[in-house]
């Protein structure tokens, strides 16, 4: 029999064992609105929420919010990259936090409320909402880089050249019931970010910008 793949590591925002939490996900999928209140503005501060976490835990850091003009969204952030470890049989291992829920927030009836009012929930949400999600991932020790479909991930961890920086970048496409909805507004954004002072966030919008 195989040994666990991380016997020791401790669970502090999400379960090194539970890859990918299909049902968790199915939830998710099966009530967009109920975890996407106001469209993919929620998604947006729930991926910028994690940046913000990694600015208080370090003292400031930095952030960007792109709106693409295909409706995509992406969110860059310099801290320290999203733990990422090697197990006992060599394996490199990310912790799950796109396909399995975020154990301080998600069901949990004193979860911090974002910016917009609503609770939050985690990263998972973004992914299981999201037509495609694409996670960059830089750490000092080494970069990745992993496509989800719906929140599942539909290839490997797939290791990229370092540039000698750290950080994650989160570029996802909202489902299209929910980019029908009204398009989350630069103003809204930009105040709703001022939230973490720690966070210091650019906000780019291309939607507007010609062909």
């Amino acid at each position: 029999m195989d040994e666990p793949a991380a016997p020791s590591w401790t669970n502090t925002t999400h379960d090194w064992a539970s890859t990918v939490d299909l049902d968790h996900l199915a939830r998710i999928r099966r009530v967009p609105q109920a975890f996407a209140p106001g469209g993919p503005a929620h998604l947006i501060l729930e991926v910028v929420a994690y940046a913000a976490d990694e600015a208080s835990h370090r003292a400031g850091g930095r952030c960007r919010v792109t709106l693409h003009r295909d409706g995509s969204v992406s969110v860059a952030d310099d801290g320290r990259g999203t733990d990422t470890r090697v197990d006992v049989h060599g394996r490199t291992v990310k912790k799950p936090v796109m396909a399995s829920k975020d154990l301080r927030f998600f069901d949990l009836p004193d979860a911090e409320r974002l910016p917009d009012g609503h609770p939050r929930r985690g990263m998972s949400v973004v992914a299981a909402l999201s037509e495609w999600l694409v996670h960059t991932n830089r750490r000092h020790h080494g970069a990745w880089t992993q496509r989800y479909e719906h929140g599942v991930p539909v290839s490997d961890l797939d290791p990229i050249d370092t540039d000698g920086t750290t950080g994650t970048l989160v570029h996802f496409l909202p489902l299209t019931p929910l980019r029908t909805q009204s398009p989350p507004a630069s103003d809204d954004l930009t105040r709703w970010c001022a939230h973490w002072p720690a966070l210091a966030v650019r906000l780019e919008d291309e939607r507007g910008l010609a062909p």
